[in-house]
């Protein structure tokens, strides 16, 4: 019988091993029955799964409008500034300010931003209306002396609108947008004046469940009004209003409205995906590589139901991969607590790229490895003679450098009863620059998780120096031990050897010790035995702290002491008597436990 058969044999005498025979989902008892399957698009030559995102789109933030809209506490006009301006600041050149005609707040806050003189040049301001004639002079009104402005007119398109909500045909719905089109001009023309530079944006609403060719009829008899050209663009927003498609599908229509828009060259088409399956992240990047030129959407996905597009998400995706978002996110936690304000609502601890534990690990195999990433990382950039912060970034289970994005790297790794010794170590060479030696990273690490075993919960960065200071390094506060140096020594070479003479406290005695070796520790070690402390020294490592005339120095000693082994740590502007230090650490401990 061969080895493989053998064990093969061997193997088939255990249980039953598990199989998809072997486990059986059971029937929710939920009215899946209810729900209708969304289709597919019939675009067997689509092109959007080969392509790749090498440049940001365009970006819209609806923070002020859409994302204002749902919330429980809309905006105060003085929250509205607010985050104006830090959407300004990051650098978004289309914000959509608000819905003016639906209430004195939303005009007079368009107004305050004119009249103040609070818009960049560069930057154009963007208004909603719906299209009625009313509504759309309001609009346009508000916009009276902006140096750049558009105005968005939406309509619902979708069959369940036309025919639950406004129990027309699709005629009717068609000549509510090119009618809206037609008055937008009109009252643009009719009141706004020679300095503004005006635009224009159309939104076919629920476009996700409108049929494809109904949606393109509707688009073209607007642009048919419009009239798109040379230096006269339109923007046609396709949304998925409510999110019921995978993305991929979404990709198709935005792929098929592509290819199928007359005049295109002249068309900014845009994407508007709301999060109600937990995709509208996945949507817009796919809607990109299938054609869209921009991408509307909020901060940390603000909005109605699930919440608009996470615009902090797509752009950091992009940074992530090399590419420019052309928006400044390296104050991330800056930007977190100003809309945080400006909401009344908070970011969720694991909300990508900005929540306070998206850069951090518990599990100890996590910190492990990046521990040895960033060891890695100085090692590879001063190899290559670059900064660590100009190298390219490979650290395990960091996507990005939270240092990018502002934040220290203090919080990326956090002890818990999870943890191992790699998270443990990192934190003593990150705040303190101990690199401990892995066996001692091991020793360590027991203490550590003896106590959150015994306490539960996280250890805190200073909670674990504490910890360590009382394992290996005495301080006034804190003395402890049998021996401590005290007093003058001195090194000397007789006969090619080291001989050393120091005066210590043993047992609160002043104790003259003298020994010889090859080297201050070998002679330690033979002056310890001078007062019956049998201790051998197994490893040995040390480092400097700093740099500099003042640097202080570490050295750590694993060490047998009468059968016992365990490690010493010292610290000292001299290496030697860091040395010493390491093992008198190390005896004091075996003494002590």
């Amino acid at each position: 019988m061969t080895e493989q058969s053998s064990v093969a044999r061997v193997f088939n005498d255990r249980p039953t091993p598990i199989t998809a025979s072997t486990v059986q989902q059971k029937p929710s008892g939920m009215p899946f029955h209810r729900y209708v399957p969304f289709g597919t698009i019939d675009l067997p030559d689509r092109t959007w799964p080969g392509k790749v995102i090498t440049q940001a789109p365009r970006w819209l933030s609806t923070d002020l409008r859409d994302g204002n809209q749902a919330l429980i506490d809309p905006m105060s006009p003085a929250r509205k500034r607010k985050m104006f301006d830090l959407l300004v600041r990051m650098g978004y050149k289309e914000i959509e300010v608000g819905f003016p005609s639906s209430g004195a707040t939303d005009f007079n806050f368009v107004r305050s931003l004119i009249e103040e003189n609070a818009i960049p040049e560069d930057v154009t301001i963007s208004v909603l209306t719906q299209a009625r004639e009313d509504l759309i002079e309001r609009t346009v009104e508000s916009l009276v002396g902006a140096p750049r402005a558009t105005v968005h007119l939406y309509n619902a398109t979708s069959p369940l609108f036309r025919r639950v909500v406004f129990k027309g045909s699709k005629d009717d719905i068609k000549a509510i947008a090119v009618d809206g089109t037609r008055l937008v001009m009109e009252y643009a023309e009719k009141i706004l004046r020679d300095d503004t530079v005006f635009g224009y944006e159309y939104s076919p609403e629920i476009f996700i469940d409108t049929e494809l060719d109904f949606a393109l009829e509707v688009c073209e008899a607007v642009m048919d009004v419009w009239q798109p050209g040379e230096g006269r663009e339109i923007i046609l927003n396709l949304p998925t209003t409510v999110e019921r498609s995978t993305p991929n599908v979404y990709a198709d229509k935005i792929e098929w409205m592509s290819r199928n828009l007359t005049r295109r060259e002249f068309v900014c088409l845009s994407t508007h995906p709301h999060n109600d399956r937990g995709t509208g992240v996945a949507s817009a990047e796919l809607a990109v590589m299938a054609g869209a030129d921009r991408v509307e959407g909020c901060l940390f996905g603000q909005g109605e139901r699930t919440g608009n597009l996470d615009l902090v998400n797509v752009g950091m995706n992009l940074f992530s991969q090399g590419v420019d978002p052309m928006i400044d996110f390296s104050d991330i936690d800056e930007i977190r607590r100003t809309a945080e304000y400006c909401n009344q609502m908070g970011v969720a601890e694991r909300h990508p790229y900005a929540g306070d534990l998206v850069y951090t690990s518990f599990s100890g195999s996590h910190q492990d490895a990046i521990k040895k990433g960033f060891d890695a990382l100085e090692a590879d950039a001063a190899a290559a003679g670059v900064p660590v912060g100009e190298f390219t970034w490979g650290v395990p289970y960091l996507p990005i450098d939270p240092k990018d994005v502002g934040r220290s790297y203090e919080a990326v790794i956090r002890v818990n009863s999870q943890s191992g010794k790699g998270g443990i170590a990192y934190v003593l060479k990150n705040d303190h620059k101990l690199d401990l030696p892995r066996r001692m990273q091991i020793e360590f690490s027991r203490t550590i998780q003896s106590k959150t075993d015994a306490e539960g919960g996280e250890v805190t960065p200073a909670e674990i120096w504490a910890v360590f200071q009382d394992e290996y390094l005495p301080t006034p506060d804190n003395a402890w031990g049998r021996i401590a140096l005290d007093g003058p020594r001195s090194l000397t070479t007789e006969g090619g050897r080291d001989v050393l003479a120091a005066e210590a406290l043993v047992d609160g005695e002043r104790v003259a010790l003298t020994g010889s070796g090859n080297g201050p520790v070998s002679a330690f070690v033979d002056a310890l035995a001078g007062i019956g402390l049998d201790v051998r020294v197994l490893d040995y490592a040390e480092h400097a702290l700093s740099e500099g005339g003042d640097a202080q120095a570490a050295a750590y000693v694993e060490c047998a002491v009468d059968g016992k082994v365990l490690w010493g740590v010292g610290i000292d502007g001299n290496t030697v008597l860091a040395s010493l230090k390491a093992l008198i650490s190390a005896v004091n401990r075996a003494q002590r436990g």
